[in-house]
């Protein structure tokens, strides 16, 4: 977390987010997290819902701000990579630029308040099809597990299970060349479900 320029006794806006920091202490590079997850991170309709008492579960005063866009990071010997913050790991299609595609994506995530529950795991899962969406390694740090290095179409290479410590060491895989999905987006499947709608609401018209 880092305080917004902006920030003050009255406005404690801070942003989440990953530093790139060289082997001498100095920073390479900031990025801060773009997709904000609701009453998470931030309220909508923050004064009013603040009046009523609510705040969101970081307990942020102020809630956290939304960097301006994703961007890839150099790294000191390795790849160019694009951090994500834990549930920007959901949301194939809205990771890579094209322009600007990085070799890897890093995904640093606070599972802690899930517990031991399906909630990790399902959020790995999300993170691991990610992936193969992109066609990128995913290497994923997350402070109670699972943490894991992930190759371009889903297989995991190394990895520390929920409620472990430890340390991965683990050969980075290489990237694969842009998949299918990210040329036509979710449109087969929204084209698959509006025909799959029609049949079914002529198959009861006819009954």
């Amino acid at each position: 977390m880092r305080a917004a320029p902006t920030a003050s006794a009255s406005n404690p806006h801070a942003y989440n987010s990953v530093y790139v920091i060289d082997p001498d202490g100095s920073i390479r590079g900031i990025y801060d997290k773009v997709h904000l997850v609701p009453f998470g991170e931030y309220l909508p309709f923050q004064r009013l819902l603040e009046r009523l008492g609510l705040k969101q579960l970081t307990k942020q005063v102020g809630g956290f701000l939304s960097g301006d866009r994703r961007r890839a990071m150099d790294v000191p010997g390795a790849p160019k990579m694009l951090p994500l913050i834990c549930y920007e790991a959901i949301f194939p299609g809205e990771v890579a630029n094209e322009a600007d595609r990085p070799d890897w994506l890093v995904n640093v995530t606070n599972d802690g308040w899930f517990g031991i529950s399906t909630g990790p795991h399902q959020h790995f899962q999300q993170a691991r099809a990610l992936a193969i969406a992109e066609g990128l390694p995913l290497v994923r740090a997350a402070n109670t597990g699972i943490s894991a290095v992930v190759d371009p179409v889903g297989r995991i290479i190394a990895a520390l299970p929920l409620g472990v410590e430890g340390v991965l060491d683990s050969k980075l895989p290489n990237a694969i060349e842009p998949t299918y999905f990210l040329s036509v987006g979710d449109y087969p499947l929204i084209l698959s479900l509006v025909v799959s709608l029609i049949a079914v609401g002529r198959r009861r018209l006819r009954s």
